[in-house]
């Protein structure tokens, strides 16, 4: 895959967990596939390809349907595009902060329990939801999620909510490192619709 091509995964990873975190906030639940996909990879760091981190292609094809579908005008959530630029827009405070490696190096020291009981158990997510409150969601401005009052005021909820953000930041990081920048949907547009739907043909 070329380079264009791994960056529109990496954003096509971005969309799909955050939709997750629309989709939690508001009802509860994940979809449990495209959850254990977002979540396994915070913990593949040292992957070699963007298609690695997700556990192959066809496991972003959901993210790839979000980005048609808002580079078609025709998303579905009009929060998401907004949740998916402040994430964006964190994750350059994030990698130019010393946080970085205190992020890294606590998830080195889960990987063990992750490996044991998934990414999706109890105890993982919070977990990752303890390190994104006692981290990332101390650099500003913080990434504000709307959702249901009623869980958005459950703890595992919020947990689980945390821990999807970290997994968006986590390709948001990888969508910048392929040379992803907010100027591609200002001067290279066409070309990720052209890609986009050529991938998804």
């Amino acid at each position: 895959m070329t380079g264009s091509g791994e960056r529109l995964l990496a954003l096509g990873g971005l969309a799909q967990a955050l939709q997750q975190v629309r989709r939690i906030a508001d009802t509860g639940q994940a979809d449990a596939a495209i959850l254990a996909t977002a979540l396994d990879s915070v913990f593949r760091i040292d992957a070699e390809t963007a298609s690695d981190v997700y556990g192959g292609e066809a496991a972003v094809r959901p993210g790839m349907l979000i980005l048609r579908d808002y580079f078609h005008n025709e998303a579905r959530d009009e929060l998401l595009p907004r949740l998916s630029l402040a994430v964006i827009q964190l994750e350059r405070r994030f990698s130019r902060d010393a946080m970085a490696q205190r992020v890294h190096d606590a998830l080195v020291e889960l990987a063990p329990t992750q490996a044991q009981l998934g990414s999706s158990h109890p105890q993982v997510l919070a977990a990752l939801g303890s390190l994104y409150a006692d981290t990332v969601s101390h650099l500003r401005p913080r990434v504000l999620v709307q959702g249901n009052p009623h869980y958005l005021g459950q703890a595992t909820v919020v947990a689980e909510i945390r821990a999807v953000l970290l997994a968006g930041l986590r390709s948001a990081v990888l969508w910048r490192q392929l040379g992803g920048s907010l100027w591609d949907f200002l001067l290279h547009r066409r070309s990720m619709v052209d890609a986009i739907d050529q991938w998804l043909d």
